[in-house]
């Protein structure tokens, strides 16, 4: 049998060549989803615009944690929405929202900032709260930053190779800090599957909120830790109550709603994490496994029901 010749062998070799090409494009779009899906196929998250311009954001649970972590610490400082919003971007642009260990050079964590700068040390840096702090304590010797691009007042804390990649992230960055500072109600919702960690129940909840917001969160009238008294409770489940604010008077009404939706959109965000099973505030509740995931519309439970339900936001976790 004769034998093929050169330039037969050399088609099989680019076959061959072509065909492992494929498989391992293949391989890597897979790795990619599961990355950026946590390896569930998909985000588990969703944030969507107040208004009607159907503007929306998908992102992961842990996307969630750590961008709900970026927005109390920033609101917690007294920083306006503005500054949240730069962050959030930063953040997705740096690490993607993600606390990772590596980066260019000594760079670590959400912000990827340097120990070598002086931002910290490795441990400091590698703490969400830490790092979202920090960031904030630069942003606010910015002079004007509130009124200047979101790429300029970004780069003039972080002094990046590419200041004008940030700006692609400033459309997902304004839906999420509206969302999670609670200037936009019932925008933010996650299917709330229970990551691969133990139940946190009651105290983890408590312990999550002070390590976010500081130790004041627990403060007004106190936190009420007892058993839920939704109308179909999961087995073994409690509830966490925060008060709002003891005063839901017109003038106050605003500022009350508010902080209401953001610590109510905080736990949305921290449910896979905390296994919170169960979110009530301002008359709407979210679900978790809910199939399309929104917060719906629940009775005001008689008379002075649509004050209380103004005034606290009601946890329900798993044990």
């Amino acid at each position: 049998m004769p034998e093929p010749s050169p330039s037969l062998k050399r088609r099989g070799r680019l076959f061959r060549f072509g065909a492992a090409l494929v498989v391992l494009l293949a391989l890597a779009g897979y790795l990619a989803v599961q990355y950026v899906t946590g390896g569930r196929g998909a985000p588990g998250c969703r944030v969507v615009s107040g208004g009607d311009d159907k503007a929306a954001y998908d992102f992961t649970p842990e996307q969630a944690v750590n961008a709900a972590t970026i927005a109390a610490v920033g609101t917690g400082r007294g920083m306006p929405e503005r500054a949240v919003t730069i962050a959030l971007a930063t953040a997705l642009q740096e690490s993607g929202l993600r606390n990772i260990e590596h980066g260019d050079r000594d760079s670590l964590g959400l912000f990827q900032q340097r120990p070598s700068q002086g931002w910290g040390t490795e441990q400091q840096i590698l703490d969400p709260t830490y790092a979202a702090g920090v960031f904030y304590q630069h942003l606010a010797k910015v002079h004007d930053y509130t009124k200047l691009p979101l790429t300029v007042a970004a780069q003039r804390v972080q002094r990046s190779g590419f200041p004008e990649a940030y700006a692609k992230h400033e459309p997902d960055a304004v839906l999420l800090s509206a969302a999670l500072t609670g200037n936009s109600a019932a925008t933010l919702t996650c299917d709330g599957r229970p990551a691969a960690t133990p139940a946190a129940g009651p105290d983890g909840v408590r312990a999550a909120l002070v390590r976010d917001f500081g130790r004041d969160v627990l403060q007004p009238a106190g936190v009420e830790v007892g058993a839920t008294a939704t109308s179909a409770p999961a087995s073994g489940a409690r509830t966490v109550t925060l008060p709002v604010d003891g005063d839901v008077s017109p003038a106050k009404g605003r500022h009350v709603r508010q902080r209401g939706w953001q610590l109510a959109h905080w736990a949305v965000a921290n449910s896979s994490a905390l296994h919170i099973e169960r979110v009530q505030y301002g008359g709407r509740e979210w679900t978790a496994g809910n199939t399309d995931s929104r917060w719906l519309r629940v009775a005001a439970g008689g008379a002075g029901g649509a004050q209380r339900t103004a005034a606290a936001v009601r946890i329900v976790t798993a044990q």
